[in-house]
């Protein structure tokens, strides 16, 4: 068994998980209704990962003889002002996960919980990935005009993604 904190703790990150989820179905449809499928279905797939990623706190609970607790949702941001402002909103999200798993870290570090160290690597990586690629995503729409030919082109390529995981 966990102790109360850390379990709390894991228990919040779970439901932070399924937070992130949540809005980034709110960014998906705020490019479906510009009529960018492709960048709707890059955060679809986004939405996915991040419900598997609040899975994996799930389990790791269940595996630890603890029970999950689900938390209520909050509104996600709805309203965009462009593609950029959706994923500099993306990028502020990852970042906000990242500070999320390094506190996690620090907590199981100090309780000496080993197993929970080891369950937080994944999620340490993880997230080195997922803030570079929105990095490199906004600089790539930085240099260009939403809407234009290249913009189009990173839709398209979007369309493409699947769920890796």
């Amino acid at each position: 068994m966990l102790s109360e904190k850390l379990t709390n703790a894991l228990n919040d990150q779970f439901n932070n998980e399924l937070q992130a989820a949540h809005a980034y179905t709110a960014m998906a449809a705020y490019f479906s209704k510009k009529g960018y499928h492709g960048f709707a279905n890059f955060y679809l797939i986004q939405s996915r990962e991040e419900h598997f990623h609040a899975m994996k706190f799930y389990n790791y609970l269940v595996t630890m003889d603890e029970k999950p607790v689900l938390q209520a949702l909050t509104e996600p941001k709805n309203h965009f002002v462009s593609a950029l402002d959706v994923l500099e909103s993306s990028l502020s999200q990852e970042k906000s996960v990242t500070s999320n798993i390094y506190a996690l870290v620090t907590l199981a570090d100090e309780m000496q919980e080993h197993a929970t160290l080891s369950f937080l690597d994944w999620f340490i990586e993880e997230q080195m990935e997922e803030e570079k690629s929105f990095r490199d995503i906004i600089a790539r729409v930085r240099a260009i005009e939403e809407g234009g030919e290249y913009f189009l082109k990173m839709d398209d390529e979007f369309a493409h993604r699947k769920l890796e995981e």
